[in-house]
């Protein structure tokens, strides 16, 4: 007789860090295609008072409508304009806390090779009982970006660092044009920070999501960030 109460076949649950870029959803489309564990929530740091993603600059809406369209539940973490390291750990520590309640016991990274990111994570999760998950990890990044753009997804760059790359890409769609005129020293994944993104169409994705470009402007006196507004919103509240 077979045992009701067997695991097998179980998939183990996880939570994946979500940014809104590129990394992030093509770690989940590596998650998924493997098979090995359920993607339970996406989980992303929103600013209070910009009401954005944090460094991505991406609007909480377009965050909402890519988990929507993904079909998997997004946990925001709100932290505030000028969030100190103690509270992001404090509020992570929180958020994690109940998901771990639900069973939950790793979570997904899209980090690819900065071993020092990838330390601090794992210290801190491994403190909570918890271990971090890494499917891009090593891989290397100019392979990642041909392999993003051949699986059919689309994105837009939405921030630059204008200390390592010229704001000019700020607002460029991110596919082999773009790659071709990224500056020889330029991470073609922008993994050291060069710049960020937001992935509107791809295999992850049920419907792409609509959204027109804003203007562009420059805060802190060095990153770029274009404006991407929800198709059919209204003048945005508090621009970045």
């Amino acid at each position: 007789m077979a045992n009701r109460f067997s695991t097998k076949g179980v998939k183990e649950k996880a939570i994946l860090s979500w940014s809104g870029g590129k990394d992030c959803a093509l770690a989940l489309y590596r998650i998924q295609e493997a098979r090995d564990v359920r993607i339970v929530s996406l989980l992303s740091t929103i600013t209070k008072g910009y009401d954005r993603s944090s460094m991505h600059g991406i609007r909480r809406q377009l965050i909402e409508q890519q988990a929507c369209s993904i079909g998997i539940p997004l946990e925001k973490v709100p932290l505030s304009r000028v969030s100190s390291n103690e509270e992001y750990e404090s509020r992570m520590r929180e958020i994690l806390g109940q998901q771990k309640r639900k069973g939950v016991f790793k979570v997904v990274f899209g980090d690819i090779f900065l071993e020092d990111v990838r330390r601090y994570r794992e210290e801190r999760l491994t403190s909570i009982g918890m271990k971090g998950v890494f499917p891009l990890w090593g891989k290397d990044t100019a392979e990642l970006a041909r392999t993003f753009l051949r699986l059919g997804f689309k994105a837009v760059i939405t921030c630059v660092d204008s200390e390592q790359l010229d704001p000019c890409f700020a607002g460029r769609a991110f596919d082999e044009h773009m790659l071709a005129s990224l500056p020889a020293q330029t991470d073609p994944c922008g993994e050291n920070g060069e710049f960020h993104s937001f992935v509107y169409d791809g295999p992850i994705f049920r419907h792409a999501i609509p959204f027109s470009k804003g203007e562009v402007v420059m805060r802190e006196e060095r990153f770029s960030y274009c404006d991407l507004l929800p198709t059919g919103s209204e003048e945005p509240e508090g621009g970045r």
